[in-house]
């Protein structure tokens, strides 16, 4: 069925779509959760589940804590005795027997242990995680390593600037034409270029697209398509119409607008976050075979 689609597709365009209605359609079968929102990947949460169980179970523990110490304190609402009564369930403490406010405090006290031994465990599971991530990264990339341990961490928390304001600075760096000097150098390069053997015509092949997409990674964030190199790998199918496709636009000298628009996230540099000229961007492009 892909490949009755794939010979009808005209542009990069519409064979992107085919891809990407091809990618849902498995996600749907096997289950996935599907992310639709804009075709783009948001970012997650960066609380790993591991760490937001032990929060969960230290919010229930200190809310448990203040429900006992109420009830010590004479607090007897329904409410209150309910919690209490399940506190102590499966024990042969009754709420009536005299040394119930011993049995009190000492079930507050397992329970300040319990949260200091959680606490102890989330920053010793996070220190051993940002050891593996260094570890990880001074393997693939040594000077993104040296400047993490460098530079300290810029909080983004704070309210951002405004929508217009951003447009506004952007633009003024991107869209605006600038006029460079030209001196007697560039001449006496372009005279030099001349000699220079004009390249071999290129001729994309379904073998060349097969060997792009083998190097490029799976899950990479991709652009305004929101088609993962995964499926590209997986589509074997795709890579003749990919290649004679991407062929045409060589031989036209143009690409769809798809190709040359991205996603650009926008990283704080200091706690100054209202400053549009406070950020560094960090641009998505669609996928580049």
């Amino acid at each position: 069925m892909l490949v009755t689609y794939l010979e009808a597709s005209r542009d990069l365009c519409e064979t992107d779509s085919i891809l990407f209605g091809a990618a849902v359609a498995v996600c749907r079968i096997i289950g996935a959760k599907l992310p639709m929102a804009g075709r783009a990947t948001t970012q997650s949460s960066a609380i790993p589940a591991w760490r937001k169980r032990i929060e969960d179970r230290i919010a229930k523990a200190r809310a448990l804590i203040g429900r006992l110490t109420s009830f010590r304190s004479g607090n007897n609402r329904p409410r209150i005795m309910r919690t209490v009564r399940m506190a102590f369930a499966g024990t042969n403490i009754s709420l009536s027997q005299p040394d119930i406010t011993q049995k009190l405090t000492e079930r507050i006290d397992d329970l300040k242990q319990k949260i200091a031994a959680w606490g102890k465990r989330i920053r010793r599971f996070t220190d051993r995680s940002r050891r593996f991530n260094q570890n990880r990264l001074f393997q693939s990339d040594q000077k993104r390593l040296y400047k993490s341990l460098e530079r300290p961490k810029v909080c983004g928390a704070g309210q951002g600037p405004d929508q217009a304001d951003i447009i506004a600075f952007w633009r003024g760096l991107w869209s605006e034409p600038v006029n460079h000097s030209e001196g007697p150098w560039m001449e006496a390069v372009a005279s030099q270029g001349a000699s220079v053997t004009p390249m071999d015509p290129i001729t994309v092949t379904p073998e060349d697209v097969a060997e792009a997409v083998r190097r490029a990674p799976n899950w990479k964030s991709p652009g305004l398509d929101g088609l993962h190199h995964y499926w590209l790998k997986g589509f074997i199918v795709c890579h003749a119409v990919l290649a004679r496709q991407f062929q045409e636009a060589l031989d036209q000298k143009s690409l769809p607008s798809l190709f040359t628009t991205g996603i650009t996230h926008l990283v704080p540099k200091d706690q100054d976050t209202t400053d549009p000229s406070k950020y560094r961007p960090h641009h998505v492009s669609t996928h580049h075979i």
